[in-house]
């Protein structure tokens, strides 16, 4: 295949807004490394609020969440390069979980790495640096039944 031609990937369903959703992917990243739990696999990402839900044993503490917004502020400050990678499914990193690809995904898959903080499958739209992600904001969390909510706001650069 040439450089200059991409693979065909599966049609995506929906229009995404960039900031946020590059942002969703470094909270899942972040939710992982602090938590040892999976991504998220129940987001709405939105321009004006987003909500995302994590499976967790317990509660987080207010000092847990607000570690998450630390962490989250110097991942956009560091500036870190959003890039894609074509790969067959067998050359995935053993590392990059393709659980929450659909069952028609293409042999071809695009994954998305955010500097050397995340790596996953998606045929998303993205900003280019983190940075251009702007501010991000956890605007209210609840808890119920094992279920973490972290809803949030970007506000562009």
């Amino acid at each position: 295949m040439s450089m200059e031609q991409e693979p065909v990937l599966n049609e995506h369903n929906k229009a995404e807004f960039p900031p946020a959703h590059t942002a969703e992917h470094l909270l899942n990243q972040t939710m992982v490394r602090m938590f040892g739990c999976e991504r998220s696999k129940n987001a709405h990402i939105e321009r004006k609020k987003s909500k995302i839900n994590y499976q967790l044993d317990e509660c987080p503490t207010e000092a847990q969440i607000q570690e998450i917004q630390k962490k989250m502020d110097q991942l956009i400050a560091e500036d870190l390069p959003v890039t894609y990678e074509y790969v067959t499914r067998e050359q995935i990193p053993a590392d990059v979980k393709l659980d929450k690809l659909p069952q028609d995904a293409s042999e071809t898959l695009r994954l998305v790495r955010i500097g050397d903080y995340d790596v996953c499958p998606c045929i998303g739209t993205h900003v280019s640096t983190t940075r251009e992600i702007g501010t991000f904001r956890i605007t209210s969390t609840s808890y119920n039944e094992g279920s973490f909510r972290i809803v949030f706001r970007v506000q562009e650069a």
